[in-house]
């Protein structure tokens, strides 16, 4: 089968294209659309697949006739492809691809890669009404299926799975790399978050970012008083256009922890940091799986918020802790009871490592996509 897939960005979405080489393993003839050629532009043609450079972003609408002009290009690329399929992987792309396929018989569908835009009843709608009988949806966490079933949309259009990652990459380790090269004492307790920072959207209402790093930040202030054998470890930069912002919730994390916080940027060899990390928090306002995924596959204690896909994995008293979003009294006291409960924690992390490794092996992931193609080919 023939799949044209839409990704906005050369710069991220690891997640597409894990899945983008497995789809070429079983056989499908994958093109994809990206905004140009720099970055990941040459692991998709290593992958195997053919690359058309085209800007499928409805953001261009900023820009009306450049808007109008990819929505032409788009339709002769289609009909020149023959597609049995057009998968698009974000927000943007999919409103352009129903408007530029608006009379167009050919099967598409959105994956989800995260309930954001359902969560604001404006931008649900818009993309929603947009949709037809061509449409069909795979959410990758349980509550965007449960919004779209909610919202009229049938069963049969939908299939929840998940973005995959290659599981053998994540080899829970003993010894970390992270006390040593900064010189923390052994017995230091280390609660960690692994994101980058993106910053907050005025346009949503946003105040904060929306990985909520000022909330574990006001979080370790009541634990560090209680505590002073505990520190804080922030791994991940700025998402582009975010360096301001993040310059200034480091200001924040200094005037509140001073030297208990310390700000690792982006870094390589993350695999490597998790050892020495006695929780890892995802204290996210709006997520799909987020790092949920990596810290669980890693076997280190999670605790996340009760938003998003974080429930998916993040289950309380069996693989870990969640915690009302924005709330820093109950995430420190979620820290406090993980740090004191060391055994606990890691029995949690043992479960949910078993759990995300059979849920998110992009072999199995892929699979489900791979299926989809093939139900809705035939009915």
């Amino acid at each position: 089968m023939k799949i044209v897939h839409l990704i906005k960005t050369t710069t991220g979405a690891t997640w597409a294209l894990r899945q983008i080489t497995e789809l070429i393993k079983y056989g499908c003839d994958i093109h994809v659309v990206l905004p140009d050629s720099k970055n990941l532009y040459q692991k998709y043609i290593d992958a195997g697949a053919t690359v058309h450079i085209l800007n499928v972003d409805i953001a261009q609408g900023r820009r009306p006739l450049q808007l109008a002009k990819s929505l032409h290009a788009f339709r002769n690329l289609v009909d020149n492809i023959h597609p049995d399929i057009v998968h698009s992987h974000f927000v943007g792309t999919t409103l352009f691809m129903r408007i530029a396929l608006k009379d167009h018989k050919v099967k598409r569908i959105f994956q989800v890669a995260g309930p954001l835009h359902l969560e604001n009843p404006v931008t649900k709608n818009v993309e929603i009404r947009l949709a037809d009988k061509y449409d069909y949806w795979i959410p990758t966490c349980q509550l965007s299926k449960d919004i779209y079933l909610k919202s009229g949309i049938e069963e049969n259009k939908l299939m929840l799975t998940y973005y995959g990652t290659d599981i053998s990459l994540y080899v829970p380790k003993i010894q970390g790399v992270l006390k040593t090269e900064f010189d923390i004492p052994k017995q230091k307790q280390i609660v960690g978050m692994v994101a980058y920072a993106y910053a907050p959207k005025k346009w949503l209402g946003q105040t904060r970012g929306i990985k909520g790093h000022e909330d574990l930040i006001d979080a370790m202030q009541i634990v560090c008083h209680d505590n002073p054998n505990v520190m804080c470890v922030i791994v991940g930069g700025a998402w582009v256009g975010a360096s301001e912002y993040f310059e200034t919730v480091k200001a924040y994390g200094k005037e509140k922890l001073g030297e208990k916080i310390l700000f690792l940027d982006t870094r390589k060899d993350v695999p490597d940091l998790y050892p020495d990390f006695d929780i890892v928090v995802h204290p996210s306002h709006s997520e799909n799986l987020g790092g949920a995924g990596e810290s669980l596959l890693m076997g280190v204690p999670t605790i996340a918020t009760n938003i998003g896909g974080f429930p998916d994995i993040v289950i309380p008293n069996e693989t870990g802790w969640l915690v009302p979003v924005k709330n820093a009294d109950s995430l420190a006291n979620a820290i406090k009871e993980a740090l004191s409960n060391t055994e606990l924690a890691h029995i949690f992390a043992t479960e949910g490592s078993k759990r995300v490794r059979n849920i998110l092996d992009v072999e199995k992931t892929s699979k489900d996509v791979h299926d989809f193609y093939k139900k809705i080919l035939e009915s």
